[in-house]
């Protein structure tokens, strides 16, 4: 027969604040583990002689948390199969301790004695009844998906580290104003109990060392956050759903590819229509320019939906994970804004991000993993990028020399040398785009863009004058494309 996980809450301070049958518990343990020994409770126990095994271990060994929860579990009930045992975590075991949520799944006999909540402390130093401001207590460790859809007092426990900070500052900051306040509140019931008023955009600056005994709340009035983005998300499972759409019910990962594909391709139409130096510059965008990309990028948002729909299915991933994952990326793709590494100018960032990226994936070359199927402008400024980041960039060469000189071999290029020559003068004008901070694949898309125009305009201009351009002399409609051509 399996044995019994007793869970007794650590309470959210000292043992002071352990509530007695907890502390019977664990005094009438043959085996105790806790889940963190980083607690004041656990070192003054440990003081007076009691014995722990902590899975601190398990934190430092795991690539993310939910393979640590998931460790701890597997153990305990493992544990548990030959003996009870006591399972002890900080605060209460039935708020915020997805551990003790994963154990009442296993095969096993899971008893929870309560403790007293770090979210009782925080109401009391807040001022708050909980019932009467309809408040609730969310994980910060997955605040892009607790707090989604979520309004009015929220307190967000577990924002242990400034990349914890950062993720609730800018969740929060989809829907409220920098200056909105937060309140951090940091070991409470100690004697260097902590609580400060802070500007949401100052959350994450420094001004607060988080530690795991750390909470932030926020009161977002009727404001909720990220709604718009789980009303997608709710739209994008119903189409996928039982009574849903059978268009979109057949779709997989491949089928989409395309869809995925155009998507991007109207986004880059979208974004040609705009002035070059937008949102800055002087020139005023077209009239429903803006409107236009906001739509496409619309499209492009219910791809990633569908396909993070498509993963969760498969109990891969979800969108919350994608969100998250980049996120991260990000931060750590970024240490001259997030750590200490100083950057001078956007050169310097990029050498640093191709260098991170290289010790991410494990790589022995900056090149390796380059997309080959990657149309030719853009694949070619991708491998300029990468050498630059080693010192070697062709834009910094003279271009426009190493343009010419290609012209001229291609000129005198023999017919079995001219493709390989023709290659040459592209990579060629691709460097010289990217000296002067050019995308060359965005160049000439807007050149051919203006390229139909200009042909629809001769169409237009030939149906006005009664030519018929299939079949007019050449003269004749050369004259008239030069004409519209020069307008």
């Amino acid at each position: 027969m399996p044995g019994r996980v007793t869970v007794v809450g650590l309470g959210p301070a000292g043992a002071d604040l352990l509530l007695p049958p907890a502390r019977r518990a664990l005094e009438s343990a043959r085996q105790r583990f806790v889940r963190t020994a980083r607690h004041p409770t656990v070192v003054e126990l440990v003081d007076t002689g009691m014995v722990f095994e902590s899975f601190d271990d398990v934190y430092e060994a795991a690539p993310d948390l939910d393979t640590a929860y998931r460790t701890i579990v597997d153990r305990l009930v493992e544990v548990a199969r030959h003996d009870d045992v006591v399972y002890a975590v900080p605060g209460s075991p039935t708020i915020a301790e997805r551990t003790v949520a994963m154990l009442r799944d296993e095969a096993v006999d899971v008893v929870v004695i309560p403790g007293l909540s770090f979210a009782d402390l925080a109401w009391s130093a807040l001022g708050i009844d909980p019932v009467a401001r309809d408040a609730r207590v969310l994980d910060a460790h997955n605040v892009r998906q607790a707090i989604a859809g979520a309004h009015g007092a929220l307190l967000l426990a577990q924002a242990d580290s400034p990349f914890v900070l950062s993720d609730v500052k800018l969740s929060l900051l989809e829907a409220l104003e920098p200056d909105h306040p937060v309140v951090v509140l940091q070991r409470l019931g100690l004697g260097d109990e902590h609580v400060v008023t802070l500007d949401l955009v100052d959350l994450d600056r420094g001004s607060v060392t988080p530690d795991h005994l750390t909470s932030v709340f926020v009161d977002t009035g009727t404001v909720a956050v990220g709604a718009e983005m789980v009303r997608l998300l709710e739209l994008t499972e119903r189409l996928r759903g039982p009574g849903g759409c059978p268009w979109d019910a057949k779709q997989t990962h491949h089928s989409l590819a395309r869809h995925l594909l155009e998507e991007a391709y109207e986004v880059v139409e979208a974004i040609e229509a705009l002035p070059v130096d937008a949102p800055g510059g002087d020139q005023e965008p077209a009239p429903g320019s803006y409107e236009a990309l906001e739509d496409e990028l619309g499209d492009v948002l219910f791809q990633v939906f569908i396909h993070s729909v498509l993963a969760a299915e498969a109990g891969a991933f979800t969108v919350a994970d994608v969100a998250r994952g980049i996120h991260e990326k990000l931060v750590r793709r970024h240490p001259h804004v997030f750590g200490e590494v100083e950057a001078a100018d956007a050169d310097a960032v990029v050498r640093n991000w191709e260098q991170i990226k290289k010790a991410e994936l494990g790589a022995t070359s900056l090149v390796e993993g380059l997309p080959e199927a990657l149309p030719a402008l853009l694949y070619t400024p991708k491998l300029f990028r990468k050498a630059a980041a080693i010192g070697v960039d062709p834009a910094d060469h003279d271009p426009q020399r190493w343009l010419t000189a290609a012209l001229a071999r291609l000129a005198a290029a023999p017919r079995s040398a001219q493709s390989a020559a023709v290659g040459e003068v592209l990579a060629a004008v691709v460097a010289l785009a990217r000296s002067i901070d050019v995308d060359a694949e965005s160049a000439l898309r807007g050149y051919a863009s203006r390229f139909k125009a200009d042909v629809r305009a001769l169409e237009h201009a030939a149906t006005a004058r009664g030519l018929d351009i299939e079949h007019a002399p050449a003269a004749d409609v050369l004259a008239l494309w030069a004409e519209v051509h020069q307008s």
